[in-house]
């Protein structure tokens, strides 16, 4: 019961004290306190915290004060201020997310990394990717590994793609050998195929923006993203500079 009065948002202290004047009704703070097992000093903390919350009314007996537990249901009002003070961290989150974002893309000379891990990290990466301002999208990338990893990706993440309006330009291995189209407008892509005995390549790296992705599609599965301008411009050249070496398009 003590768990579940503190998931609930009482702290350890709040729901011995409440717990033990529920038990013993109408009482004072040394009785509180010896029910509960908490120090006097602290005993009399509680009870002015769930005063505020409105579990906790007192009276004067004579001499006495002595203080009472409301009603169980009294909880759902502290819920319904949970609720709120969420609701109002999220609106003053809101407010001020526009000035974070700005100082979050002041990054100067030194470059940022951040790490992700598991699937569930990769399909974050590739949801930031959509989300970016980038008219195309380049990339390394092992067919083999991502459809590994992510069976159902040309059907999910591609579409969403070209739904955004994002060209990609795709160099790529595959121990089947190639698989897409060349050219393809209705998927706004182009595609180079390489074959792995030559290119014997297991991550995916993308280049979007001022970002270079990087996705490690062998043994732990982890990706990186590195935001910095100067070095997604240096891994766009090396891009350009294999692209055009294949020939073709």
């Amino acid at each position: 019961m003590l768990k579940q009065l503190t998931s609930l948002g009482l702290s350890d202290n709040e729901a011995k004290v409440y717990m033990a004047m529920l038990e013993l009704g109408s009482a004072t703070v040394l009785e509180i306190s010896a029910k509960a097992g908490v120090n006097r000093p602290t005993t009399y903390v509680q009870i002015e915290s769930l005063k505020k919350m409105g579990l906790v009314s007192s009276q004067v007996k004579g001499k006495k004060q002595l203080f009472i537990a409301e009603s169980p249901d009294q909880l759902e009002f502290v819920i319904e201020r949970e609720i709120k003070t969420i609701e109002d961290k999220k609106a003053e989150l809101a407010r001020m997310m526009p000035e974070l974002s700005g100082l979050f893309n002041v990054s100067g000379d030194k470059p940022q990394v951040r790490f992700f891990e598991g699937k569930e990290g990769l399909i974050k990466m590739q949801d930031e990717m959509l989300r970016s301002k980038s008219k195309e999208i380049v990339s390394f990338s092992s067919a083999d590994g991502i459809l590994k990893h992510f069976p159902t990706h040309p059907k999910d993440y591609s579409p969403r793609r070209v739904q955004k309006g994002i060209r990609s330009r795709l160099i790529y291995t595959n121990s089947g050998g190639p698989i897409l189209k060349e050219h393809d407008e209705k998927m706004l892509r182009e595609a180079k195929f390489v074959s792995p005995e030559e290119f014997p390549f297991k991550s995916d790296i993308v280049i979007y923006d001022n970002n270079v992705a990087i996705s490690a599609l062998e043994g732990k599965t982890v990706g990186i993203i590195i935001s910095h301008r100067e070095l997604a411009d240096s891994f766009r050249a090396l891009f350009e500079l294999v692209w055009n070496s294949l020939g073709g398009n």
